[in-house]
């Protein structure tokens, strides 16, 4: 894949309902965000999400989307109150990474984690961590992320792994 057709930006508040239908494709309905809770995440965080823009179809192939906080570890309240959003935290929790299937299996998510990485060590962010599934532990860790094993997370009534990646070192 050649990731110059790719424009990788903050999303644009018009870009919810495009975002949203991307979340249900790619995650089954007990776990993806409803429209309102990524409407609501837009608006308080688009800074913290990072879509890959097509240049040649002009649609959304993939995004990652978070918020920032102090906080260390994740909590399940994060998918769903926006307000726990600190535009100075120094962690990034991520939400969803969202790749549309025709995308799938070519790197993308490799390299929107790659840009994402980037991006927020230049912020001065300290560590960004997710929640996933037993059987994406390998494709994060490939990512650089480091497994703490069973969260506390019953998000969508399952059991996660939390992982975590240091961006720099803590003062």
């Amino acid at each position: 894949m050649d990731y110059r057709q790719f424009e990788f930006r903050a999303v644009k508040q018009d870009e919810a309902n495009e975002t949203f239908e991307i979340e249900k494709i790619c995650f089954p309905p007990n776990e993806a965000c409803s429209k309102e809770h990524m409407s609501e995440r837009i608006a308080a965080a688009s800074d913290l999400f990072l879509i890959a823009l097509d240049s040649e179809s002009g649609k959304i192939a993939g995004f990652l989307n978070g918020i920032a906080t102090n906080e260390e570890k994740f909590r399940d309240e994060f998918f769903t109150d926006a307000s726990l959003h600190d535009p100075d935290g120094k962690n990034v929790m991520l939400l969803g990474l969202d790749v549309l299937p025709e995308y799938r299996g070519k790197g993308l998510a490799r390299e929107l984690m790659h840009h994402y990485f980037v991006r927020e060590q230049i912020r001065g962010r300290k560590k960004l961590v997710l929640t996933c599934k037993e059987s994406k532990v390998g494709m994060y860790e490939k990512f650089g992320f480091y497994d703490l094993g069973l969260s506390s997370s019953i998000w969508g009534g399952e059991s996660w792994h939390e992982m975590e990646l240091i961006l720099t070192k803590a003062d």
